[in-house]
């Protein structure tokens, strides 16, 4: 058996994990099965590992604040006739615990023993903390 890898990418345009879920839902009815992707121009050379369990992790403004299981990787042809990797991913969206990341590009690979914990269920995250204290506080693994 493999093992699990994940994925991790910058959410841009989104300020919050709200703004996903909203665009997801807006774009769903572009896929015949209805189910959120994200295209990308490459293909994981680490499919198996990612199909295996994994997750797309997201990052808003600096944090990881969600993630979504990968259910399969399908090849997606744009309108200029280059193929794209299409990851289709489960459309619920969980949240997770802040982890502070630096901007990147595209996406990257992440172990499983990196990858902030889920928040426990029915636990909604609080913004109630000013944004610099709880950037410092993700910083130092307390968020």
């Amino acid at each position: 058996m493999s093992d699990r890898i994940n994925l991790i990418k910058l959410c841009v345009g989104a300020d919050q994990v709200q703004d996903l879920i909203d665009w997801q839902a807006q774009t769903r009815s572009r896929w015949p099965d209805g189910l959120p992707r994200h295209v990308t121009r490459m293909w994981p050379k680490r499919a198996e590992e990612l199909l295996n369990g994994g997750s797309l992790y997201w990052v808003f403004k600096g944090e990881v604040l969600a993630r979504q299981r990968v259910l399969r990787l399908e090849e997606v042809t744009g309108p200029d006739g280059i193929a794209r990797c299409g990851i289709v991913l489960d459309p619920e969206v969980i949240l997770t615990r802040a982890a502070a990341r630096r901007p990147f590009q595209g996406w990257r690979y992440l172990k499983p023993e990196e990858a902030p914990a889920d928040l426990p269920e029915g636990h909604a995250r609080e913004d109630e903390l000013p944004e610099a204290l709880s950037r410092a506080l993700a910083d130092i693994g307390v968020l």
